[in-house]
């Protein structure tokens, strides 16, 4: 796909500011949970594709070949996937924008009961940037499944899972209506934000799930930037949270660079640094690359195995999307003619608000919210489920949640965030994206973690995930970490967890 854009050269001095806002946000932007859900040092040749004079906007759209090998029944489970559905719908944020979302029930049961004696638990899941709600769908079918044979084998059926993904505004297939590079009535002044993206999770919770969950309350679980996002959004709203699932969550965001809020249109500097980026980390080998570092195991993601439902209903047609390589699913993401606009708007954009009090006074720009003071803080339930061959959201910063967290604990307090749970599940030989590459162990650890009444003591690691075998893997294990291992930190990764904040 061509795109014509204006390669003429600019005055010296704006030249040398772009080359040194390019280093800046090299530097920045690999610390920041904004590049692909991988979070490495960028590959040796990205700096010389955003410093050459033009970029090559003919490249191959296939980013990986799917495999023609059938994918293994472990995955499909045929026994129940009749029984599963997966629907996708629009919701309407701010009566103005049309925001993608899809739901995935047991049971082909998508009308949630009325029925007093069973009790609906719905589940949102957050994203990381880059993806959509397909990123999550193994983890929707895992957690089906595991229900499922929970109840058969103990013949019962007094729960039932309601499990919604969404696409944040800007990102898969939420889109204002006319995108057109951040130009059109449609896109005027809007920011494509953290702030902008609680918003519409906020609203999401409180019209779409709310009104069917048994206990007012849904258990959210965020994944990279998605855990960031769940964070800040449970500080904000504890009333609305049953509990915290935070996989590999990333506790930073965007750069805040000077000069730009992040509304559009965008002013020509920001716009041409943000487009030169967005075509770079777009690009087939550099797409590649990221994911090859954000995964331990690459038949994960490269369409040898079984990506979603078998069948995925839409509103005018079927599809399926077993067997396509995740990077051409990031890489469609992109086509979007908003996408450099949305793109350029996140990678200026400032972190999230910190709230203030009735009675105190905002500050203007409002100051960016702490993400480990806010952690330190939540009222909440909160399970660490992390990947330990993360290379950027190491052990080290898992430990780090860990220890804010169980600071939160207090001997004979009262207040509800002293009695809250916080425990650690690590699993050996799965990378950034647990929910993705070891969906079946997330769904082990997780099934008696929502279920439980009392998660400080519920048996989250056993016999049945201590060791698992995904189709991609026989070598995934669980293992649960205690606040002793976590607070034996050495210097060094004590070091690595702190500038990663």
């Amino acid at each position: 796909m061509g795109i014509a854009i204006d390669t003429s050269a600019p005055p010296v001095n704006t030249r040398k500011m772009t080359i040194l806002v390019i280093i800046l946000s090299i530097l920045l932007f690999s610390s920041s949970a904004v590049v692909v859900g991988a979070f490495r040092v960028p590959p040796s040749n990205l700096f010389n594709k955003l410093c050459s004079s033009r970029l090559n906007y003919n490249a191959p759209t296939t980013l990986l070949h799917s495999s023609t090998t059938t994918p293994n029944e472990s995955t499909t489970n045929n026994n129940n996937d009749n029984d599963m559905k997966l629907e996708q719908k629009i919701w309407m944020f701010q009566d103005k924008y049309p925001i993608s979302y899809e739901i995935a029930s047991a049971n082909g049961n998508l009308v949630v009961t009325n029925d007093n004696n069973v009790e609906i638990i719905p589940i949102l899941l957050l994203n990381g940037f880059g993806v959509g709600s397909f990123h999550q769908h193994r983890l929707m079918r895992q957690l089906l499944l595991e229900k499922t044979k929970e109840q058969q084998d103990n013949n019962i059926d007094k729960k039932q899972y309601v499990i919604y993904g969404i696409d944040y505004l800007g990102q898969g297939n939420s889109w204002p209506t006319n995108c057109n590079d951040g130009n059109s009535q449609d896109e005027l002044n809007l920011g494509y934000s953290a702030d902008t993206w609680l918003d519409q999770l906020t609203e999401f919770i409180q019209e779409v799930i709310i009104p069917i969950s048994s206990n007012k309350k849904v258990h959210l679980a965020g994944n990279s930037v998605g855990g960031y996002l769940a964070t800040i959004l449970t500080s904000r709203h504890p009333e609305l949270i049953s509990s915290l699932i935070l996989m590999n969550a990333t506790p930073v965001w965007g750069l805040n660079l000077p000069g730009w809020d992040g509304k559009l249109p965008a002013p020509p500097l920001p716009k041409l640094v943000g487009r030169k980026l967005f075509d770079t980390i777009r690009d087939d080998d550099t797409i590649a690359w990221y994911l090859n570092e954000a995964y331990v195991h690459a038949e994960a993601f490269d369409g040898t195995y079984s990506d979603s439902f078998q069948d995925y209903e839409t509103s005018d047609q079927t599809t399926n999307y077993s067997n396509e390589a995740l990077g051409n699913k990031i890489k469609a993401c992109t086509e979007n003619n908003g996408g450099h606009a949305a793109f350029s708007s996140i990678l200026w954009s400032a972190p999230a608000s910190e709230l203030v009090k009735k009675e105190e006074v905002c500050p203007d720009p409002p100051a960016p919210a702490d993400f480990y003071r806010t952690l330190g803080k939540l009222p909440v339930d909160v399970l660490l489920l992390f990947g330990e061959s993360d290379t950027w959201c190491t052990p080290a910063v898992a430990k780090r949640m860990h220890i804010t967290l169980a600071s939160r604990t207090t001997a004979g307090s009262s207040s509800p965030t002293a009695r809250a749970a916080q425990r650690y599940v690590s699993l050996l030989n799965s990378g950034h994206c647990p929910n993705h590459e070891s969906p079946t162990a997330v769904a082990r650890v997780m099934l008696p973690w929502i279920n439980s009444q009392d998660r400080s003591n519920v048996q989250l690691v056993s016999d049945s995930n201590a060791i698992i075998e995904e189709p991609w893997s026989t070598d995934i294990s669980a293992h649960e970490v205690t606040i002793e291992e976590s607070n034996n930190m050495g210097i060094m990764d004590r070091i690595v967890s702190t500038l990663a904040s």
